[in-house]
């Protein structure tokens, strides 16, 4: 069986592989976000056995470039031939070259080795805005760009290497990426990240056919975060390992964008450095669950009810800062009348419960509930108009949790409240996270109540209800298994419900 060739790659290259082989070429960042790096963080994110030769040895950290090291150029050309000279290489992306004899050394590589794949990132300007390539390198660069199957320059770098000031509009961007894309033979990806606005697209480029069209536009949303530090590096060598996988860029991109978009969503959880911090690359790979089993099952059924809860507009708001007042009031309000049923319940959870460790462990969670949530609660609504009694969705939560309360199995009634720790932590957890990527923006209407979602005890809680569930559940009979996971889904349910809850009411 002959396998694709890759568009704009020398025909007859075979493509495929389950595990492509990656050679990112590139400078190396200590802090660890960005070049060489960000590239094998990103080969291996998408399955990739990443390699790497060095051009350059930056001093630098979230905040900026303090130095840049070449080392000579002989040296260079012995990583580049040591590393081909023994390894067939699927693709070859290329970052930051430095100076002239760099970008030649590499240029003398790729017209004897002729990778399959090629994508160049042309380091130019990073992030934070420090120069990163001589400006009498750039005619050099130039001249290595047709080597190139995909090029992914930001718009700066776009407007610099068509002569031209940076783009202030999609249409303008997409006019220098045809016009780059003309000159070189390559294909451009039009990179939106630097335009104003929401949206966030991308485009690929190529006059020559070498695609379904002359342009392909992926749209996006932008991803509010002051964490982006190594996005151009993580992309292009995203590119270049699922290009050998897939053999079509607009592929390849579709599949890149929204693990880019997570990565950036999610950054706020790794907490590096004081400045433009690094993205999340591995935020798709979750932490196994304790003992797996029964909860890793349950953690399947509860995806399609966080996916929802994500949705709301509610939680959106909650996390932007701009939730109305009321809305959020009336959440509370009814937060404080649940949590005087959900501690009564937490309590029969104790009484049913067979070890005195499991009991303990309620009946904390129950004094939790009525000492210091509620008392969170109070003080917020305590300036606040009233927000009247019982909601439906309040009543109907806590009428479940007393039924599964009622039905005498521990094993239910454990699994009845876990969505209220894990949904509740899940949610919260992202919260901060997207608080903490925005840079913790001052006049935040929630900024304290975010806050309250970082602590580690009630994250320490979760987990213990989860294993407590897991072994219920891998000790319950079949029939109450099957109870044990109604039970659960209803509460998921029922969570959604309470956080849409505000909107319904209004």
């Amino acid at each position: 069986m002959t396998l694709p060739a890759v568009p704009g790659a020398p025909a007859g290259v075979p493509m495929g592989r389950d595990v492509p082989r990656v050679l990112s070429i590139a400078g190396s960042d200590p802090s660890g976000g960005a070049g060489i790096q960000a590239d094998l963080k990103s080969i291996a994110a998408h399955g990739g056995y990443g390699m790497a030769v060095i051009t350059a040895l930056t001093a630098q950290n979230t905040r900026g470039v303090q130095a840049v090291h070449v080392p000579p150029v002989a040296f260079l050309a012995q990583q580049l031939d040591a590393v081909s000279d023994d390894i067939s290489i699927d693709a070859v992306k290329i970052g930051m070259l430095g100076d002239e004899a760099v970008i030649r050394t590499v240029r003398g590589w790729l017209e004897k080795v002729r990778p399959a794949v090629v994508v160049l990132d042309p380091v130019m300007v990073a992030t934070s805005g420090d120069r990163l390539l001589k400006e009498s390198a750039e005619a050099a660069l130039r001249e290595l760009l047709p080597l190139a199957h995909l090029i992914t320059p930001n718009l700066p770098e776009l407007a610099m290497l068509v002569g031209a000031e940076p783009a202030e509009s999609w249409d303008a961007a997409l006019d220098q990426g045809r016009e780059l894309a003309k000159t070189t033979g390559a294909t451009v990806l039009v990179k939106g990240g630097h335009l104003a606005g929401r949206d966030c697209p991308d485009a690929l480029v190529n006059a020559s056919g070498l695609l379904g069209q002359d342009v392909v536009e992926v749209q996006g949303n932008r991803i509010a975060t002051r964490n982006s530090h190594g996005t151009g590096c993580s992309l292009s060598s995203a590119m270049a390992t699922v290009q050998v996988r897939v053999g079509d860029w607009e592929a390849a991109l579709r599949t890149v964008k929204p693990w880019l978009a997570g990565a950036l969503e999610n950054s706020g959880e790794l907490e590096v450095g004081h400045g433009n911090g690094p993205v999340h690359h591995f935020h798709h790979l979750r932490p196994a669950l304790p003992e797996g089993g029964f909860a890793a099952r349950l953690w399947d059924e509860a995806q399609p009810d966080l996916d929802d809860i994500y949705a709301l507009d509610f939680i959106r708001g909650l996390a932007s800062g701009e939730l109305e007042e009321k809305d959020f009031a009336y959440y509370l309000a009814q937060d404080a009348l649940y949590l005087n049923g959900y501690s009564r319940v937490l309590a029969r959870a104790s009484a049913l419960a067979p070890s005195e460790a499991e009991q303990l462990f309620w009946a904390g969670s129950a004094q939790q509930c009525l000492e210091v949530e509620s008392e969170l609660h109070r003080s917020w609504l305590s300036t606040r108009p009233a927000q009247g009694g019982l909601g439906p969705v309040t009543k109907a939560y806590v009428d479940h949790l007393t039924a599964a309360s009622a039905s005498g199995s521990y094993a239910v009634l454990a699994a009845a409240v876990l969505p209220c720790f894990w949904l509740y932590a899940e949610v919260g957890e992202k919260l901060h996270a997207q608080f903490l990527a925005a840079g913790q923006p001052d006049g935040h209407a929630y900024a304290a109540w975010l806050r309250t979602y970082a602590d580690e005890a009630f994250a320490a809680a979760t987990r213990r209800a989860i294993s407590i569930v897991d072994a219920a559940g891998r000790n319950a009979s079949g029939q109450e298994r099957a109870a044990m996971l109604t039970a659960f889904k209803q509460s998921c349910r029922l969570e959604v419900a309470f956080f849409d809850a505000p909107r319904l009411h209004s």
